[in-house]
């Protein structure tokens, strides 16, 4: 099956990836409880933003799928990870060895390990879904940190025109 088929089977299935769609069925085929973007992190750049989880499991380890591991989606759970430590993020790659970008020695992989998060290629490990614990998240997790005071006139303004002053 293509890429793009798988996608498409994907989004019949109310999923929005292949990987994301494989591991929901893998999940249900188990008899493994789980929550499909139904929480959202709020968390802080130079806005207040909500992160969607992929999947949230029974014991409470959040699951995030990626195909591509942008720049943006590396920044945004370093951020996440530095105001919300106690949670418990976990990626599956399509491929932990794929380079960060073209040219990079770094892989997907050894990104997570730098940056202490744990990773599976394709399929969530028994020993994930066996662990202990209890999904106890509400449906939105508050940013608890000290929220920065806005100045009107930055509202508008763009990150790049933001670190031009």
């Amino acid at each position: 099956m293509s890429a793009y088929s798988a996608t498409q089977m994907a989004r019949k299935n109310g999923y929005r990836s292949g990987l994301e769609d494989a591991v929901a069925t893998f999940l249900k085929q188990n008899n493994f409880d789980f929550l499909y973007e139904k929480v959202k992190i709020e968390w802080e750049d130079l806005a207040y933003r909500t992160y969607t989880p992929d999947f949230v499991l029974h014991n409470g380890i959040i699951i995030e799928t990626k195909g591509m591991f942008t720049v943006a989606d590396r920044r945004k759970h370093l951020y996440i990870k530095r105001q919300h430590p106690t949670l418990d993020i976990r990626f599956i790659f399509t491929s932990s060895k794929r380079k960060l970008r073209k040219g990079a020695k770094s892989t997907y992989g050894e990104w997570c390990v730098k940056h202490e998060f744990r990773y599976y290629d394709r399929v969530i490990p028994e020993d994930w879904l066996k662990e202990k614990g209890e999904n106890k998240y509400p449906k939105f997790i508050k940013f608890n940190g000290n929220k920065i005071r806005r100045v009107p006139w930055l509202k508008n303004m763009t990150t790049k025109e933001i670190n031009f002053l």
